[in-house]
């Protein structure tokens, strides 16, 4: 089963949603004034129709907030949805097709894979709150890294969080690639340091930094990643070359706050959307890319080493809107 096969079916609760609720807006339609006149046994239609009126577009509107897509991003491709459109009869499943056509669209200029570049090491900041999938994201990238001929190296850096730093290891053995830790609680820019030397020395491709994800005192956090990076600019003042924002997509709107405190905190360059599995709320994802902007660099549906892709938008936007491609 191709990813985007897997993503569509473990988006059912998104694309059901979706799907029955534009059914039921077209359906709302039936009940109005119809221009033929009534007979006592109507022609079977294979598809209702309804006008594309103000009526419908609320109702559109107030369908795609419920999918976390947010006020502003379902206002503007409702908006689009009915130019050039507005008044004319349409099915549910031309309404499916315009709105995967308008997700698509948005998602488009923002679907990017993580730059890799011939600087070596090249540093990879992974940054976002616990629990939100960072160990297992570095993890996996590690893993298709190496899958792609590249050199990685892990640090560990979340060193108030025991677990993480297992879970880290537990990848590192799948892949083969080392794992640098340090003592709990102890310093993650010493440890960042330390790792820098070492990849250095080694002449490895990859290293990519955990961080902690501790938000309930963004100032120390903001201190923590701020002297991370001090540090290692020490050893090469261009890194981080990148700096990846993993989000939980079960998280909804939340991870609108998410993406702005963590650009006040680090410059964040990409994202990774983890857990679309487990949501019937896939649209915060579209909004994102309407309100920031920031590259997309993979998503994931799954713990399996395979359930984090690419993102391809056209391929998103039929998954979550249940279009049949």
């Amino acid at each position: 089963m191709s990813f985007f096969s897997k993503l569509r079916k473990k988006l059912l609760k998104s694309s059901s949603r979706l799907g029955e609720g534009l059914e039921a807006i077209v359906d709302e339609g039936e009940s109005q004034p119809s221009d033929t006149p009534a007979t006592s046994t109507p022609p079977q239609q294979p598809h209702h129709k309804r006008v594309l009126d103000d009526a419908m577009l609320e109702s559109l509107e107030e369908l795609l907030i419920s999918a976390d897509m947010g006020v502003d991003t379902a206002l503007r491709v409702t908006a689009n949805m009915a130019e050039g459109r507005f008044g004319k009869k349409m099915d549910a499943n031309e309404i499916r097709r315009l709105l995967a056509d308008e997700i698509a669209r948005i998602m488009e200029p923002v679907a990017k894979p993580m730059p890799l570049y011939s600087k070596r090491p090249q540093v990879v900041l992974v940054v976002g709150v616990n629990g939100s999938g960072k160990t297992t994201t570095i993890g996996k990238l590690a893993s298709q890294f190496v899958d792609a001929g590249k050199s990685v190296i892990i640090a560990a850096g979340d060193t108030f969080r025991a677990a993480a730093v297992e879970q880290l290891q537990v990848w590192g053995e799948r892949a083969g690639v080392p794992v640098m830790t340090a003592p709990e609680g102890s310093d993650p820019a010493s440890l960042a340091f330390d790792a820098m030397t070492r990849a250095e020395a080694e002449g490895v491709d990859l290293l990519l930094i955990d961080t902690a994800g501790r938000l309930q005192n963004r100032a120390d956090l903001m201190e923590e990643l701020a002297k991370i990076v001090r540090v290692i600019r020490k050893k090469d003042e261009t890194a981080p070359h990148n700096t990846l924002l993993v989000l939980d997509a079960t998280t909804g709107q939340n991870a609108l706050n998410q993406v702005e405190i963590f650009q006040q905190v680090a410059d964040v360059t990409g994202l990774v959307m983890t857990k679309l599995d487990g949501t019937a709320k896939g649209g915060v994802l579209v909004a994102l890319a309407d309100r920031f902007g920031l590259p997309i660099h993979a998503i994931g549906v799954g713990e399996q080493i395979d359930d984090l892709a690419p993102f391809d938008p056209r391929e998103f936007a039929a998954a979550l809107t249940g279009l049949e491609t």
